[in-house]
């Protein structure tokens, strides 16, 4: 029984880093996707994306269609010359794209706090 339990966390392991595969190159496909949480209080779209690491420099945030599109890259902290003993947390190119409730929507403001990208989405027009 603990032999299977161990097969498959062992085989979810493998999933998982395949998943999460750094793409290769600056056009290269995203190679991960960050989780979102979207709010709305009546005046404004909350939006929280999980971006540990990333420079809000190096984001591109764009609305188009009604969908809110979030990308860029993340790259790992710290020199990579060492051995590396774990590697959880996604980096390389990333994309996440949300379809936003039916309306118009500016991007009023954005910032990193704790880690995480929020946007504050106000409706034009």
């Amino acid at each position: 029984m603990w032999a299977e339990a161990v097969e498959m966390l062992d085989r979810a392991e493998r999933l998982h880093r395949q998943f999460f595969r750094p793409a290769r190159g600056r056009g290269a496909r995203p190679s991960w996707t960050p989780p979102v949480d979207v709010f709305e209080d009546g005046e404004a779209l909350t939006i929280v994306a999980a971006l540990p690491g990333v420079e809000l420099g190096a984001l591109e945030v764009d609305i188009a269609d009604g969908v809110l599109r979030v990308a860029g890259e993340r790259t790992p902290p710290g020199a990579r010359a060492g051995t590396i003993h774990r590697l959880e947390v996604p980096h390389g190119r990333f994309e996440r794209c949300v379809a936003l409730p039916p309306g118009a929507y500016a991007v009023a403001r954005q910032e990193l706090v704790a880690g995480c990208l929020v946007l504050s989405l106000t409706r034009t027009a």
